[in-house]
């Protein structure tokens, strides 16, 4: 197979997610073999050009390459069951837990196959549209990777995260896991301002980009979690900020707005204070999470 020529491979799984990867595999001229446990999913793809398989051992029987998007690790499980994988590449794209990735890893090597794991940071429509700056994060099977990094690169940008299978599901988790605190951070925030006369729309742009200029914050906080040293380059210290968390409970009391969303921050921030780490900044409430 030449550089130039697009590689042949299988799809497991044709929801939303799997078609949108279809989609963009065909448009890039792979040929292409799709299986659905409901076949009338793949009816479209199959006009603009995909093979459709009769049956999952098929889809895996047809290509080298086996990209797995289904519900979760038991669909995989499922639709492997009894499949011969012997000198297979799967590519499991199916949303699981870090431990479930490593158990499927293990899995797949004891049946003959490479295995990669994925973490899709991206919804559909971002699919087959770089600009949109969507990636999926892949561990597992460097060899694997490479071989197949161009094919995989076509739906949206990779990157890989090292040879522990679990640690693109757990990337993937910890990167969302950090969007929903924002989005709670947000909620509240629109929560605050909701009985006033205040328009929604117009409070969005200074939402978001004070959120864009706090989010380099992460930076230093990986730093001191590398150095240990949570002192260093602090520019508020927890003393102080935690002597200014009574003002955002009264205002959310006066508000009207329950404070479910803050209080528990406030009170891994106070727990910290009570052990004498008034002159660190917030890194340390990572430790206090850890059991």
């Amino acid at each position: 197979m030449t550089a130039h020529t697009p590689s042949p491979l299988s799809l497991l799984g044709l929801g939303a997610m799997g078609t949108a990867l279809a989609r963009t595999w065909l448009a890039a001229g792979h040929p292409l073999t799709v299986w659905n446990r409901t076949p009338a999913r793949a009816d479209a793809l199959a006009a603009g050009g995909a093979k459709t398989a009769d049956s999952a051992a098929a889809a895996v029987a047809a290509n080298t390459l086996v990209v797995l998007c289904l519900l979760d690790d038991d669909s995989v499980g499922a639709a492997l069951d009894g499949v011969d994988l012997t000198g297979r590449d799967l590519v499991n794209l199916t949303t699981t837990t870090p431990a479930q990735a490593r158990a499927r890893a293990a899995w797949a090597e004891e049946r003959g196959a490479r295995y990669l794991d994925g973490g899709i940071m991206a919804v559909p429509p971002m699919i087959g549209v770089p600009e949109a700056g969507g990636y999926v994060l892949y561990s597992g099977s460097p060899e694997l990777f490479e071989a197949h990094r161009a094919t995989l690169a076509v739906p949206a940008g990779t990157t890989y995260v090292g040879g522990d299978a679990g640690f693109a599901a757990l990337h993937d988790v910890a990167l969302l896991s950090a969007m929903y605190g924002m989005f709670a951070g947000a909620a509240h925030a629109f929560a605050l301002i909701r009985r006033e006369d205040i328009d929604p729309v117009a409070f969005a742009p200074l939402l978001a980009d004070w959120l864009a200029a706090m989010s380099g914050g992460v930076h230093g906080t990986a730093a001191r979690l590398r150095s240990g040293d949570y002192t260093e380059d602090v520019v508020s210290n927890l003393a102080m900020q935690v002597a200014g968390t009574p003002t955002f409970l009264a205002t959310a009391e006066g508000q009207g707005v329950s404070p479910e969303l803050l209080a528990p921050y406030f009170e891994l921030m106070r727990r910290r204070l009570d052990v004498g780490r008034g002159e660190e900044d917030l890194t340390g409430v990572v430790d206090l999470l850890l059991r």
